[in-house]
This record gives C-alpha cells, sequence and structure tokens, in this order.
C-alpha cells in the first residue's frame, strides 16, 4: 500500500472516532464506541513478541496498519471514557481550533486542547474587555 493509501486509512480511522467525540450523549458515545470495538478488537491477551518485555494487546496480531490503529484508537478511548468519565471527549474550545482531545485533569473541565489555545483565548477576552473600557 502506497503513501496515498496509508493516508486515507488513517483518514477513515480518525473519521470513525470522530464520531464518537462528537456523540451528545453518553449511550450514543458508547454505541458508537462498540461498533469500533466490534470491528477489529479482540479478547486481551498477554505478548512479548518484540522481545521487549510483556504488555497486553486488545488485538489479533495479523492486521493491517488501518485495522490495527482502529483497535488502538478504539480500546484506549473506552479505557480513558470508562476510567474518567463518558464526557472526558471534547473538541478544544477555541473557535479556529476545535481540535479533539481526552480530558485527563483532576476535575474534568478542561476546555482547551493545549495551555496554547487556552492563552490565545484568555489574551482575546481580555483585549476585547479592555477594548469595551476604552470605548465606553
Amino acid at each position: 500500500m502506497g503513501a496515498v493509501g496509508r493516508l486515507a486509512v488513517r483518514q477513515d480511522v480518525l473519521e470513525s472516532w470522530l464520531t464518537v467525540v462528537d456523540a451528545d450523549t453518553p449511550r450514543l458515545r458508547a454505541e458508537r464506541l462498540n461498533e469500533l470495538l466490534a470491528e477489529t478488537s479482540a479478547y486481551p491477551r498477554l505478548t512479548d513478541h518484540a522481545g521487549d518485555g510483556w504488555h497486553i494487546h486488545y488485538r489479533d496480531s495479523d492486521l493491517r496498519l488501518g485495522a490495527v490503529l482502529r483497535a488502538l484508537i478504539s480500546v484506549g478511548t473506552a479505557l480513558h471514557l470508562t476510567g474518567r468519565g463518558m464526557d472526558r471527549l471534547r473538541h478544544c474550545a477555541l473557535t479556529e481550533c476545535r481540535l479533539p482531545f481526552g480530558d485527563f485533569t483532576r476535575g474534568g473541565r478542561q476546555r482547551y486542547c493545549s495551555p496554547t489555545c487556552a492563552n490565545r483565548d484568555a489574551v482575546r477576552r481580555h483585549r476585547a474587555k479592555v477594548s469595551r473600557l476604552t470605548h465606553s
């Protein structure tokens, strides 16, 4: 498979995952994630396939790239949501960004994908406030 084919596979995997991020209820999020899990994940098993130490795989060993990505992303997302909360996936609050992210904060109130976006939005709010005060 060429680079263009691999890119298309990755894009398809990410588009499928975004349907989970975009789900507006925990039940719908779980349904969409269960569909992804059913496609490629498998029962957990211990493996030392590379000789670099034992670890858990949640997928069969003979999968192609797209299926491996789908399995890793869907299992990782399931572990994140069940461990942190079903509402711990969202899009960045910065309008021009909107990247999806997993919220790992203690309180579960992360609004931005990165400190850069949080700072950019804070500067924008500050400038808007100063502008309102100076034009009043």
